[in-house]
C-alpha cells in the first residue's frame, strides 16, 4: 500500500472515530492504558460482564472442561432449532402428531433440525448436571458466592422442566402416558396435589388440550424467558467473582486475622511465677 492511500485511510478513520454518531456509541478511546481498559469495560454491556483478571486456574480446559459454556452452547442451538419448529408445529391434539410426522418427511431438512433440537435436549442435561458436580466438587458454592450456587440450582430445575414439557408436544403414545404418570404423581404431593395436578394438565382428570396449550406455552415462552434471565445473572455474577473455577481467594482482612490468629496461639504462656 503506497504512503498516499495510507494517509488517506488515516483521514478517513480518523474522521470516522471522531464524529458525534462514533462517540455516542464508543465513549472511550482505544484500551491502550489500564485507565482507558476500565472506561472502555465499564461503559459496554458486554464487555461489562468480563472480570478485571482471571486466574490462570481457571482458563484451563481441564480444570473447567467447558461444562458451563457448553450448556450455554446447547440453549442456543436448542432456542434457533426450536424457533424452526414452531413454524410447521400446531399445539392442538387432532394435528399435532401429523405435524410432527409431517416435519420429518415433508419439511426440508425437517428431521435433522428435529433430532439436532431433540439431541441437544438430552446433551443440555447431562452437561448441566456435569457442570454442577464439578462445581460442588471444585468448591465454588462456598461464600461470598453460594447465592449464584442457588441461581444454578434453578437452571438446572428449570432445564428438566423444558425437557418434561416438551416430551408432550409430539402427542404420541410415549409422551401422552410418561405426562399423565408425571401429573398423577403431583396429585399425591402434601397439601397442593390436586391444585399442582391442574395446574399441569388444565383439568381434573387425564391430558387433553388444555394440557397440550400449558406445556406448549411454558416450553417455548415461559421457561426459555426464565432461563435466559437467569442465565444473565449466572454469567453476570461469574465474571464479577473473577471467574468460575472455584471460591475468590480470600481477602487481606480474612489474611490479616488469620495471622492474628496464629500469632496468639503461638505466644507461649505462663502458668504461674517460679519460687
Amino acid at each position: 500500500m503506497s504512503t498516499m492511500n495510507r494517509g488517506l485511510l488515516d483521514r478517513v478513520w480518523n474522521s470516522v472515530t471522531e464524529s458525534q454518531i462514533w462517540r455516542s456509541i464508543f465513549r472511550h478511546g482505544y484500551p491502550d492504558t489500564p485507565l482507558n481498559q476500565s472506561l472502555v469495560m465499564m461503559g459496554n454491556v458486554f464487555l461489562h460482564l468480563h472480570p478485571v483478571k482471571v486466574s490462570r486456574k481457571a482458563m484451563k480446559v481441564t480444570y473447567t472442561w467447558c461444562l458451563g459454556g457448553l450448556s450455554f452452547f446447547l440453549f442456543l442451538v436448542l432456542t434457533i432449532t426450536g424457533v424452526f419448529l414452531m413454524f410447521y408445529f400446531v399445539p392442538e391434539q387432532s394435528v399435532a402428531y401429523s405435524d410432527i410426522q409431517q416435519i420429518n418427511s415433508a419439511i426440508m431438512f425437517g428431521q435433522l433440525v428435529r433430532n439436532m433440537h431433540r439431541w441437544a435436549a438430552h446433551l443440555m442435561v447431562v452437561t448441566v448436571t456435569l457442570h454442577m458436580i464439578r462445581v460442588f466438587y471444585h468448591g465454588a458454592y462456598k461464600p461470598p458466592r453460594e447465592f449464584n450456587w442457588v441461581i444454578g440450582v434453578v437452571l438446572f430445575l428449570t432445564t428438566l422442566l423444558l425437557s418434561f414439557t416438551g416430551y408432550l408436544l409430539p402427542w404420541d403414545q410415549i409422551g401422552y402416558w410418561a405426562i399423565t404418570v408425571g401429573s398423577n404423581m403431583a396429585s399425591y404431593a402434601p397439601l397442593l396435589g390436586a391444585q399442582a395436578h391442574n395446574i399441569l394438565t388444565g383439568q381434573p382428570v387425564g391430558v387433553g388440550q388444555p394440557t397440550l396449550i400449558r406445556f406448549y406455552t411454558l416450553h417455548v415462552i415461559g421457561l426459555p424467558l426464565v432461563g435466559a434471565i437467569l442465565m444473565a445473572v449466572h454469567f453476570w455474577r461469574i465474571r464479577k467473582d473473577g471467574g468460575e473455577a472455584g471460591p475468590p481467594p480470600p481477602s487481606r482482612r480474612e489474611i490479616e486475622a488469620a495471622r492474628a490468629e496464629q500469632a496468639g496461639v503461638a505466644q507461649p504462656t505462663h502458668a504461674g511465677s517460679l519460687n
